[in-house]
């Protein structure tokens, strides 16, 4: 493999921004970034990426890769559920394995946003598509879940009170509405009805990214340090999968996309969505669709272990093994 990728990624302003807030951390540096300034960083990115991609999929047009992609995506959000819940149910109660799986079924929007500054850097072309097929992971995945823990555990009064409260319609409208999906989403549509006159005036806000990626990474990795110190006690088994499951899905994700013909930027991104663990989403709706799993090991997994791996080794080991296939 060529070492020179990863060098490179991990050279890059983003990823230092992110080790510094790790180490911020683990020296006890009174470093933080004020709420709500985190939520602000995200919004932008969201937005940009959202207003971006919609103008890439005006210009690409409706191919069948584009449809072939956007299923791929809806059979990896509900294959992935299914085996991990499998695996974690061996060493889990029903509830957590229900949680945890649905967590690693959907994706992370942070995970994705630096694959694309990595395509960037790289100067590799990907399509706008790739926008709306990372929306359409969110929900499978906690339907799935929710499905799982419902045949598997054990009929809790208490449990079944609280989904009929909510309803199972209620779920899925809050993991189909949920505000960044919404506004990613929203975003895609702006960015395909203006097409490139409302690129040409959005230039000036597209052009601030790289920058509030560095403090949105900042702020994640002074977040991911936090949450590595939760899993201490638990156990390898937790670790060993948040770190085996994404490589295992990756490897997946890079078979499908060269059978269905992905070009490798877009074959990077769709193997970085199937590889990555929601730790805002399902983590959020955790509480109204499984009541009985604990948030915290989700998130503490997903932020914890998958996302520094994801974004420091694993993105650019896709792509070497994606460049290797095709």
């Amino acid at each position: 493999m060529d070492i020179g990728i990863i060098v490179n990624n991990l050279m890059s302003p983003p990823i230092l921004f992110f080790f510094m807030g790790v180490i911020a951390v683990f020296v006890h540096s009174d470093l933080h970034i004020p709420q709500p300034l985190p939520k602000l960083f995200s919004m932008y990115l969201l937005v940009d990426i959202g207003f971006h991609g919609g103008v890439e999929l005006y210009h690409g047009g409706l191919k069948p890769e584009i449809f072939l992609t956007l299923g791929a995506c809806m059979l990896m959000s509900v294959l992935v559920p299914l085996y991990t819940f499998f695996i974690l149910k061996k060493k889990l109660d029903v509830h957590n394995a229900a949680g945890i799986a649905a967590t690693y079924g959907s994706v992370s929007a942070v995970t994705f946003i630096t694959a694309v500054s990595f395509l960037e850097y790289s100067n590799v072309d990907f399509g706008g598509h790739m926008v709306a097929a990372m929306a359409l992971m969110e929900s499978p995945a906690i339907i799935c879940g929710v499905i799982l823990d419902g045949m598997y555990g054990k009929k809790d009064e208490s449990v079944v009170l609280e989904k009929e409260k909510h309803g199972m319609l209620g779920i899925i409208k809050e993991a189909l509405f949920s505000g960044s999906v919404f506004l990613l989403m929203g975003s895609l549509v702006v960015g395909v009805i203006t097409n490139e006159t409302g690129w040409k005036s959005f230039r000036s806000f597209d052009a601030i990214f790289k920058g509030m990626l560095m403090f949105y990474l900042l702020d994640m990795g002074i977040h991911a340090a936090q949450e590595i110190k939760q899993l201490k006690g638990k156990g390898g088994f937790l670790v060993a999968f948040g770190l085996l499951v994404p490589i295992a899905n990756a490897g997946v994700a890079i078979f499908l996309s060269k059978v269905i013909g992905l070009s490798p930027g877009n074959a990077l991104l769709f193997t970085a969505l199937c590889a990555s663990a929601s730790y805002i989403a399902v983590p959020a709706a955790l509480p109204d669709a499984i009541p009985k799993a604990n948030p915290a090991f989700s998130i503490s997994l997903a932020l914890g272990i998958t996302f520094p791996f994801n974004i420091i080794i694993g993105i650019p080991l896709y792509y070497y093994l994606i460049k290797l296939i095709h």
